[in-house]
């Protein structure tokens, strides 16, 4: 059972994120999950060979990839959308001690509305998705670039799904091992006592930390 709530009269759980974070979550994902299985069934020959019909996995990975941005523009739309972006771009010095911490695994862990780590991910996915995406898109308009350009996009295209589907297994593990933040993405809302424990510098309401 999680620890009561140390702030008395205040309600159990607190608002963490709306419809539009919660959606644009669940997209980009699902979009994400396309793209990287769809790379598995090409490059995998086991894989290659159980799901066959390679011209239509190409197809599938491609638009797939292609549309991977669409959520993030679709959920610019919403103010507080754009305010999480906000907390997810300020890095200050809280956020430093957070990671030393972490590193030296003892001492405090300070974080706001998103923790350094969530920072980090979050700037280096969106970095790699661009990467991809320009990429992909000269591998698969031959004519945008010569040979030697495609062949170096193809090789940067390659390395850098691997590290991303790395990466990506590695939030879903840390994902599956904390439910409260799940149930979060899930509904919007988390207990009082893990605001407090795993971000107890953010304050549903107050500007970017």
């Amino acid at each position: 059972m999680p620890p009561p709530s140390e702030t008395a009269g205040l309600p159990p759980r607190v608002r963490r994120f709306g419809r539009a974070q919660r959606w644009t979550h669940r997209a980009t994902a699902a979009l994400m999950g396309v793209c990287l299985v769809s790379a598995g069934c090409l490059y995998l020959p086991p894989l290659a060979e159980f799901v066959g019909r390679r011209h239509l996995v190409v197809t599938v990975h491609e638009w797939s990839g292609l549309l991977l941005p669409v959520p993030f523009l679709a959920g610019l739309a919403s103010r507080a959308f754009r305010t999480d972006l906000r907390f997810l771009n300020r890095f200050g010095p809280h956020d430093r001690v957070w990671l030393r911490s972490v590193l030296r695994r003892r001492g405090p862990r300070p974080a706001g509305k998103f923790n350094a780590g969530q920072k980090l991910y979050a700037a280096w996915l969106a970095g790699a998705v661009l990467v991809m995406l320009g990429t992909g898109l000269l591998m698969w308009f031959t004519g945008l670039a010569p040979l030697a350009v495609r062949t170096g996009a193809t090789f940067v295209h390659d390395w850098l799904a691997l590290a991303v589907g790395i990466v990506v297994a590695g939030h879903i593990g840390r994902a599956l091992g904390d439910p409260e933040a799940r149930r979060g993405l899930r509904t919007g809302s988390v207990g009082r006592w893990w605001a407090e424990r795993e971000h107890p510098l953010w304050r549903p309401g107050d500007g970017p930390r």
